[in-house]
């Protein structure tokens, strides 16, 4: 019996030993110990062996974040700096805790982020206006509301009232509401079913029912002339020239603008100047067999601007 309990326990020891023997040395939790142990050579060499290899990108961000560790206890500040430039690239809103490390190593940090975290604005900013041209509104909304909620960083206090990046604010919250809007798609319209009426005798020509508008698709219309169609004057520097627009309005019977709706934003502050100025228009109105007709017209607007950089 007691010959069985020893080869038993001998069997375990034995197991042990293979189990450890079968660790890799290159690993996370080793360079952890490492540095723990404040063998940041050796922890730094594990750490630069691992990003050499396939990784997903949270196990990446950590071995840099170990190695910007490592390279500031061994006082190569310009190594560390590029270190903690790669896990801020990675996730701009990391921050080492208060509780795991040293106020130094918070400070280097803190200095790194702002200094690359307004480039990172720009660069996702480009990023969601490029979603928002392309119609992905869904892409588009989240990539803005990322550039906001960096833009209110404490790290970017400093800079957040920069002209560049308090016009990307305002650009980001005018986009992030329109595509908010138009990623929700707008209802169909009712057409209302027409009573039946007796047939009347045949005439040269009848007015069309009230609650027809009329468009450039419908035959036999006269499209309205322009008599009075002012363009506010744009007034903002913008970081990127804004792409031309365009407005929707219905003209009735009469030539007066009696709705006007932004179909394409040129920029959100002078979409309102553009809306304003629209009631004001005047033309000359449509008409439809010798009638005074309701139309609905698309124009089109172009901007020039002083960009700023």
């Amino acid at each position: 019996m007691k010959q069985q309990l020893k080869f038993a326990l001998a069997l375990v020891c034995a197991l042990v030993v293979a189990a450890r023997a079968a660790e890799p040395e290159d690993s996370l939790p080793s360079a952890r110990d490492l540095y723990a142990a404040a063998a940041y050579e050796d922890a730094l060499g594990v750490l630069n062996r691992l990003r050499a290899g396939n990784h997903r990108g949270d196990e990446i961000r950590t071995i840099d974040q170990y190695r910007a560790f490592c390279l500031l206890a061994l006082g190569r500040t310009a190594d560390a700096e590029q270190a903690i430039e790669a896990v801020v690239v990675a996730d701009p809103f990391y921050q080492p805790s208060d509780a795991d490390v040293s106020p130094r190593i918070r400070t280097a940090f803190a200095d790194v982020r702002r200094r690359v975290l307004p480039s990172i604005v720009q660069d996702r900013y480009a990023a969601a206006k490029a979603a928002y041209d392309h119609k992905d509104y869904a892409t588009a909304e989240s990539g803005f509301k990322l550039v906001l909620a960096m833009l209110s960083d404490p790290d970017l206090a400093s800079a957040g009232n920069q002209a560049a990046l308090s016009d990307i604010r305002t650009l980001s919250t005018g986009f992030r509401d329109l595509a908010a809007t138009a990623k929700i798609p707008a209802p169909l319209p009712s057409v209302p079913t027409p009573e039946p009426v007796a047939p009347a005798p045949p005439v040269a020509s009848r007015a069309p029912a009230p609650p027809r508008i009329f468009g450039p698709d419908d035959a036999n219309v006269t499209p309205p002339t322009i008599v009075r169609q002012n363009l506010p004057p744009f007034q903002y520097q913008l970081p990127v020239p804004p792409q031309p627009g365009s407005i929707e309005i219905v003209i009735d019977e009469h030539g007066a603008v009696e709705s006007a709706v932004m179909r394409k934003s040129i920029f959100p502050r002078y979409d309102a100047q553009l809306l304003e100025a629209a009631k004001s228009w005047a033309y000359k109105p449509a008409t439809f067999n010798g009638f005074q007709v309701k139309y609905r017209k698309v124009v089109n607007i172009s901007v020039t601007v002083s960009t700023t950089r």
